[in-house]
């Protein structure tokens, strides 16, 4: 494991005034101001020099359009030199970013909307669109809209209609005076949203000093240094790819590379041209890379790390062998950032999180139900406490419910089944909470349910999360429907009605048909039996038919 060197020695140790993205930032164009920072598939490129000044000139046009300290920037906008300049613009100006992802539409973004009622929405034109059903924002605070990447449709949505609308390309037109504020570590930096479980998805309030370690911790773990090359696939709303590789990178000095989206195809390719160092994989990225077909030259790249989970005992030391990297794993939340990473002597095996971050996490392992620690080999649910304030979440926005549900006796609940080793260890068992995970994403089975009640076929619905093979190890999605009275419910109208109004990953792919939905004497939905169960003989799958969710 390399060392870093003594240029990030002071910036990876101690939090102090400097754990702020805005620091970030300018302390990088100060110090290495002709450095290439960033680049994109599409071309666009800058230096630690140039995204201190476009962010600048961003910012006085952000000013220009009304956004003052605490507003919140909602970013509709996929993985382009934009995200960063308007992330960086609407920091330095006090605001909050507020990343969305890209393929919500209908409920699923109008819950978000709503949930963060945000000043400015900034977007892309080919994702305008998205906001065609969205009526919450009607009488909220929303004020303007800016489209990046070209002009604003000539037909907006209704929601839009009533407000200033500006492309990217017109900003100057609204450049203002602004202070340059110098925000705290403690300060909101971020509103990132989780998916919901059994409720809508929760907007998590995220300080700056929490931001910043997502990066000082992968930095130290990957003994990032300004010869570095990080390989981003993966999406920038979410904190993988934005705080840990984005962030982690710019606090190292070094440079990142990033696409629009993850190909499995292109993936060593890719590597090879940008001569990239490290990357990470999220989901079931780093096995769909394994089953390509071998090649003679598949170790035949700079790579020596990839940051990968999940991982399985079945394919992941034929991936280090095969491919010349090293697996580092690790186990975090947007919530409570990233307590546990592997380490080099620690084994290669799946579900082993690795050893906790003692300088700036507390963990337990206790009984879900008494909150009673329990003894290593048992398993029980990971808690987890900061010991640096604002190095953790402030809570769930706008929802203080949610944020003392969570904040149980002093400790947060991840709600995952975990397990400890006699070495201190730690181990993800699986998932207590009922969110469905798919093709790396996380899906809220609450809002997914809401959609399909809508249908007029549909009475009541309950969603789960089955594990099929083939799958990688994660969830396929599995609806079980009551119809309505009387209806006999046709699945391929109601898989384009949902292809309609949620995200493509979301879409499920098997459908049953159930008398009724069981819950229990308080209303709570008993889900377990139907996510047990798996594929019946009752169970129809939208594969049997050469479906395909339109992109």
């Amino acid at each position: 494991m390399r060392v870093p060197g003594p240029r990030s020695a002071d910036i990876l140790e101690v939090m102090d005034g400097s754990w702020t993205l805005v620091d970030l930032v300018r302390r990088q164009a100060r110090a290495h101001p002709e450095r290439l920072a960033v680049e994109f598939e599409h071309g666009t490129s800058l230096t630690y020099r140039e995204m201190d000044e476009e962010s600048d000139r961003v910012a006085g046009a952000l000013a220009g359009l009304g956004v003052i300290a605490g507003d919140r920037v909602l970013a509709l906008v996929k993985n382009r030199v934009e995200f960063l300049t308007f992330m960086f613009a609407t920091l330095k100006l006090g605001a909050i970013w507020v990343p969305i992802n890209t393929e919500l539409k209908g409920a699923f973004l109008q819950h978000q909307l709503r949930n963060s009622d945000p000043r400015l929405v900034v977007t892309e034109p080919g994702l305008v669109p998205a906001f065609s059903d969205v009526t919450a924002l009607a009488d909220a605070q929303l004020s303007g809209l800016v489209v990046v990447a070209g002009d604003p449709p000539g037909q907006l949505p209704p929601v839009f209609t009533r407000l200033t609308c500006v492309a990217a390309s017109d900003l100057d037109g609204w450049g203002a005076a602004f202070d340059r504020l110098e925000p705290t570590p403690h300060d909101i930096a971020m509103i990132c949203y989780t998916s919901g479980t059994t409720g809508p998805s929760k907007g998590v309030l995220m300080p700056q000093a929490h931001c910043y370690l997502f990066g000082v911790g992968l930095a130290r773990r990957l003994a990032l240094d300004v010869d570095d090359r990080y390989y981003v696939c993966m999406p920038l709303f979410h904190v993988n790819a934005l705080l840990m590789q984005v962030i982690g990178t710019f606090i190292s000095g070094a440079y990142c590379y990033i696409v629009e989206r993850f190909s499995a195809t292109t993936w060593l390719d890719d590597l090879r041209r940008t001569g990239a160092t490290v990357t990470n994989g999220l989901g079931v990225i780093p096995e769909f890379i394994f089953r390509q077909p071998p090649t003679d030259h598949d170790a035949d790249h700079q790579c020596r790390t990839i940051m990968a989970v999940p991982i399985s005992d079945d394919w992941a030391t034929a991936f280090r062998d095969r491919f010349g990297m090293d697996i580092v794993q690790g186990f975090g939340m947007t919530e409570c950032n990233i307590p546990y990473y592997t380490h080099p002597d620690d084994p290669l095996i799946g579900g082993l999180a690795g050893r906790l971050q003692e300088e700036w996490f507390e963990t337990a392992i206790v009984d879900p139900e008494t909150d009673e620690p329990l003894p290593p080999g048992t398993v029980g649910e990971l808690v987890v406490r900061p010991k640096l304030a604002s190095c953790f979440m402030a809570g769930y926005f706008r929802m203080p419910d949610k944020t003392v549900e969570a904040w149980r006796n002093l400790w947060f609940h991840t709600g995952d089944a975990c397990r400890f080793d006699d070495d201190g260890r730690m181990y993800f068992v699986d998932r207590m909470k009922d969110c469905i995970r798919r093709r790396g994403e996380n899906i809220s089975s609450y809002e997914l349910e809401q959609v399909l009640n809508d249908h007029p076929s549909v009475a009541e619905s309950a969603v789960v999360g089955i594990r099929v093979d083939g799958a990688g190890g994660e969830d396929e999605v599995k609806a079980l429907v009551v119809p309505a009275a009387g209806v006999e419910v046709d699945w391929v109208a109601l898989l384009d009605h949902c292809a309609a109004r949620v995200p493509r990953f979301a879409v499920p792919r098997f459908f049953e048909r159930i008398d009724e939905v069981p819950k229990t004497s308080t209303g709570k939905v008993q889900k377990q039996h139907f996510k047990a169960a798996g594929v019946t003989r009752d169970t129809w799958d939208r594969d049997s038919t050469g479906y395909v969710v339109p992109r």
